[in-house]
């Protein structure tokens, strides 16, 4: 078995591949107060519930955008599991040609993905993660990342709004039937939901544009991609366990 860790800055994604099957997923909150041993404990009593056999993990491989809890997932990985765990950073093969002025500054989340997307689904295509932050990528036909761009997540738009003004409340992130809203709890959800919505069509349809190509298919993951998915009209896959596919493809081709 392979075990995956995708720590984000919201949540630390775990998954366990027996090959290509996801055996299981899980989820624990990103915070740095964990300590190297809590966190072991805590997976060992996830696959005790599963009544997974945690000995069989055969390797492990992450990837992080929290530089500062990196530390601790390694010490975890090696105290609890008795192994290091392989990092996506420069050196790894990932088999993307990434066409950034600087490839080593590319998030190795947006790498994961990148990977999973054209392996799974083909070139060309664009991927959207609807994390903390929102980010786009494109890849060509031949699997080359392109570019994309990045902008505030769904909820950290919405705590913006709230903490950033005096009198608006808080909201629950639920899409309203209409855009003319009668309460200021709905105008705050159509302002913010379906804004979202058509920044992610425009964005989408510039990529395309600026891409030049016909047939792209557009892959939606990510927290809030569902509910984006559902209203805006240029998404046609929603994998929300891509990142963590990544990963197992990227472990994969570091074996030979």
């Amino acid at each position: 078995m392979i075990l995956t860790l995708d720590i984000g800055n919201t949540n630390i994604k775990i998954a366990v591949f027996e090959g290509e099957e996801m055996v299981h997923y899980w989820r624990l909150s990103t915070t740095r107060k964990y300590t190297s041993d809590e966190m072991g404990v805590m997976i060992h009593q996830m696959f005790a519930h599963e009544k997974l056999d945690i000995k069989k993990i055969e390797g492990i491989i992450m990837s992080s955008v929290v530089p500062t809890v990196n530390f601790t997932v390694e010490h975890m990985c090696r105290d609890y599991l008795g192994m290091e765990p392989m990092v996506v950073a420069p050196g790894v093969k990932t088999g993307i040609d990434i066409r950034y002025e600087n490839p080593r500054e590319l998030g190795s989340d947006r790498i994961c993905n990148a990977v999973a997307a054209y392996t799974l689904y083909g070139g060309p295509c664009i991927y959207i993660d609807f994390g903390t932050a929102t980010t786009f990528g494109a890849l060509d036909e031949k699997g080359a990342f392109l570019g994309g761009c990045i902008c505030p997540g769904v909820k950290l738009t919405s705590e913006a709004l709230v903490s950033g003004t005096a009198k608006l409340p808080h909201f629950e992130l639920v899409m309203p039937d209409n855009v003319l809203g009668k309460t200021t709890i709905a105008n705050l959800q159509s302002g913010v939901l379906n804004g979202y919505v058509g920044q992610v069509n425009y964005l989408v349809n510039q990529i395309k544009k600026e891409m030049g190509c016909k047939n792209i298919k557009v892959i939606a993951t990510g927290g809030m991609a569902r509910m984006i998915a559902e209203k805006a009209g240029v998404i046609d896959v929603i994998d929300g366990l891509l990142t963590l596919k990544g990963l197992r493809l990227i472990w994969e081709k570091n074996q030979n």
